[in-house]
């Protein structure tokens, strides 16, 4: 066993998603395409909100945070996987795994707290209209990003010390990436203590925010509905709309796949989850807030209306 141990000391094997050549060509081709649209659209949605000042707003401040998340975390997962489609040897070095679960898990942590901080921003927005700019000051706002930057982060380093802790039977991980439940799956001990952990995890920085969120929107939804007019009702409602999309497939993707590690999904239904949310979910970040915001269009058309002043000026 300690032969075993030593070679888990210097690499894993990722199974990743089984299939041909072919069909692993394919996904190289579209997951690239999905990876380079996530980069481009969060650089251009934090460039729009810096460049605009009509967007300097507490909203936006998070939305900054968000797609400063985002990037690093499907960074941290899609450029390793997109190498392994094209490797024959799909090996991930201890190191680098460790790292991978670390910054994935502590980046997948700190976007559920900012989730859960927009959502009290849009409680504020709404419930408390004439007090906002007195409630969400700037100080305020700095802390509480630096608060979830920080706790996502501790969180990570934890669950990261005491699964890497454990002696390894196998190296093989049945997964497309480093990622807690595949790794523990490999210990040769009884890994109560780190399902346990997990599920603690689970509740702290997954249920709790995600609670936080529900009784937010819940106040939120009784604020619409005292509202006589039909249009004040749709102004109110359309704030939160981005972001409450952005709450559904966030919080419903990762309760899905971690809250229940004693009774938790297939390994299959496991990858597809965790490719939803690595790939598409920060892919949609962006869209999701252009396409639903009339600040953000209004921002867009104003600096693609200067850019093509600029040009012209250059052609003439």
């Amino acid at each position: 066993m300690e032969a075993n141990n030593e070679t888990q000391m210097h690499e894993f094997i990722l199974l990743g998603l089984s299939g041909d050549w072919d069909t692993h060509v394919s996904l190289f081709i579209l997951f690239l395409l999905m990876y380079l649209v996530t980069v481009l659209g969060n650089f251009l949605i934090i460039l729009l909100i810096r460049l605009d000042s009509r967007l300097h707003t507490p909203m936006y401040f998070f939305l900054i945070n968000l797609s400063l998340v985002d990037v690093p975390y499907a960074t941290s997962i899609v450029p390793q996987l997109l190498a392994h489609f094209l490797a024959i040897h799909k090996a991930i070095p201890f190191l680098s795994c460790a790292a991978q679960l670390f910054f994935s898990l502590g980046l997948g942590g700190i976007e559920f707290l900012l989730l859960a901080v927009m959502a009290y921003d849009r409680y504020v927005a709404v419930c408390d209209p004439l007090r906002y700019s007195v409630i969400m000051h700037t100080g305020l706002c700095t802390w509480l990003a630096i608060a979830s930057w920080v706790s996502g982060f501790i969180n990570s380093l934890v669950h990261t010390v005491i699964t890497f802790h454990l002696p390894m039977c196998a190296k093989y991980i049945d997964h497309i990436a480093c990622e807690t439940l595949a790794v523990v799956r490999l210990a040769c001990v009884d890994t109560s203590s780190n399902k346990i952990a997990i599920m603690v995890s689970s509740i702290v920085l997954l249920m709790t925010p995600f609670f936080l969120v529900l009784l937010s929107y819940i106040q939120i939804i009784s604020t619409i509905l005292k509202i006589q007019s039909t249009e004040g009702r749709w102004k109110a409602f359309h704030t939160c709309a981005s972001h409450l999309t952005m709450v559904v497939l966030c919080y419903g993707m990762a309760i899905f796949t971690y809250i229940q590690p004693h009774s938790s999904p297939s390994v299959l239904q496991e990858k597809l989850m965790s490719l939803f949310y690595a790939i598409l979910t920060p892919m949609l970040n962006p869209m999701i807030y252009s396409l639903r915001n009339k600040e953000v269009k209004g921002a867009w058309q104003k600096l693609l209306g200067k850019f093509s002043g600029f040009t012209s000026k250059l052609s003439t």
